[in-house]
C-alpha cells in the first residue's frame, strides 16, 4: 500500500460557491467550485484556475457522473439498496468498481475494492455543526487521483441531500 495523501476541502451553506481544497500541512492545492444550490455538480480546479474534474446529476438520473477535463466519462457513483447502512457503488470505467460504505449514523466512509477488501480511500465529515460541512479525505490508491476521491465524496454528500429531500416531501394529496 503507498502512502496516504491526506486532503481536507469543504462544503457552502447552500452547496453554491468556491472553497479551498489543503494538504495536510494546510498548503492550498485546489479549488472546488459548488456551482450551484439548485443544479448538483462540482468542479475540481487546480491551483491555476484549470478546471481539472466535473461532477454532476445528468438529467432525471440518480447516478453522479464524473468527468474529466476533456469531457469525457470516468466514473459513475450510484446508491446500493442497505436496510442499516449506507451503501454506494463506483464504477471507474476500466479502473475497476468499488464499494463506498458506512453505518447508518456514522460520518465516516470506507472505500475499497468490489472483488476482494483491499481499502482504497476513508473519508469522514469532521465538522459541520452551525457551520459549512468539512470532509478529511485520505487516498490510498494508485488508481484513483485525489481530484476523483475528492469528486465522490462529494457525490456521496449530494446523493444523501437529494435522498433526505425526497422523504421529505409529503405524499401527492397530503
Amino acid at each position: 500500500m503507498q502512502a496516504a495523501d491526506e486532503i481536507y476541502f469543504s462544503d457552502n451553506f447552500f452547496s453554491a460557491g468556491i472553497t479551498d481544497i489543503f494538504d495536510k500541512n494546510e498548503y492550498k492545492i485546489g479549488q472546488l467550485d459548488l456551482k450551484s444550490a439548485f443544479t448538483s455538480s462540482v468542479d475540481v480546479i487546480d491551483p491555476s484556475g484549470s478546471i481539472r474534474l466535473h461532477a454532476a446529476f445528468p438529467l432525471f438520473s440518480r447516478r453522479w457522473v464524473l468527468k474529466n477535463k476533456e469531457d469525457e466519462r470516468i466514473g459513475d457513483l450510484s446508491s446500493t439498496f442497505s436496510f442499516f447502512a449506507k451503501r454506494f457503488k463506483y464504477d471507474a470505467v476500466g479502473r475497476g468498481v468499488y464499494r463506498v460504505e458506512s453505518e447508518a449514523f456514522s460520518h465516516e466512509f470506507t472505500m475499497t475494492e468490489e472483488r476482494g477488501n483491499n481499502k482504497i480511500a476513508v473519508f469522514e465529515k469532521i465538522s459541520g455543526f452551525m457551520g459549512a460541512p468539512a470532509y478529511k479525505l485520505v487516498n490510498y490508491s494508485e488508481v484513483l487521483s485525489n481530484d476523483e476521491l475528492i469528486a465522490v465524496v462529494m457525490g456521496v454528500r449530494m446523493i444523501l441531500k437529494k435522498r433526505r429531500n425526497n422523504n421529505a416531501v409529503p405524499p401527492p394529496g397530503q
